[in-house]
């Protein structure tokens, strides 16, 4: 499998007619990547371009390790995965775990998850959002940075398909309430139980905290038809 990124055609024209130049030596092949490089961070993803079969899509925003998403792309064949982190470090390793699960419906991004949101994914083709404990930015005059704000919740509606959903988890009890209060503020949502097979997987940052007894809170949102 080679690199996942755009293909760029370049031409050259010589400067003097009938000029020859050597030819350059043979480039190593990239080596196996499941990171997508997008040629533009301007224009929508083309979601055939990064998936070889059609099927759900389904977005991991801030993917950490890679603990969740990938074991959760395994289990689900029929579904693709993008995973977005910014830190390149946890990229990587989810890079080289997907590469050792085989897993052909998993890409990867690295880039803020605000921005893959409100600029990035296509209108109406996301099957489901997955936001598990996003930096609660816990002191006042910080909240401003917080992912989840009205502005998220809006653009993720447009990013959903008609009844796709968001799941959340997260260890701080005042995020919790944050994120209840804007999703019913925006009446395209009804809020939705967490299905047991969703919760049974793990994130990183989970089994870090419940080995020190920290209680995670679960809160999913349906896009409702029509809206």
């Amino acid at each position: 499998m080679a690199g996942v990124q755009c293909s760029v055609t370049s031409h050259q024209s010589n400067s003097e007619e009938g000029s020859r130049r050597p030819s350059p030596p043979a480039s190593r092949p990239s080596p196996p990547s499941l990171i997508y490089r997008p040629c533009s961070y301007v224009d929508r993803l083309d979601l055939p371009d990064l998936f070889a079969l059609a099927q759900p899509l389904e977005v991991e925003l801030g993917s950490g390790d890679g603990s969740f998403l990938a074991e959760y792309a395994r289990t689900h064949p029929d579904h693709n995965f993008l995973g977005v982190e910014r830190l390149l470090g946890r990229l990587r390793k989810l890079d080289r775990k997907g590469l050792r699960l085989g897993l052909s419906n998993l890409r990867l991004i690295r880039l803020e998850a605000s921005y893959l949101v409100d600029y990035l994914l296509p209108a109406n083709s996301v099957r489901a959002v997955h936001v598990y404990f996003p930096d609660p930015w816990p002191k006042r005059r910080h909240e401003k940075h917080r992912l989840i704000t009205p502005r998220f919740v809006e653009t993720v509606r447009l990013a959903l398909e008609p009844r796709g959903r968001i799941y959340f988890r997260t260890d701080s009890p005042e995020y919790f309430e944050q994120i209840a209060e804007v999703f019913a503020a925006n009446p395209a949502y009804q809020a939705i139980g967490t299905p047991g097979s969703l919760t049974a997987l793990l994130t990183d940052f989970e089994r870090d905290f419940q080995a020190r007894g920290i209680h995670t809170l679960h809160a999913a949102f349906e896009r409702m038809e029509g809206a």
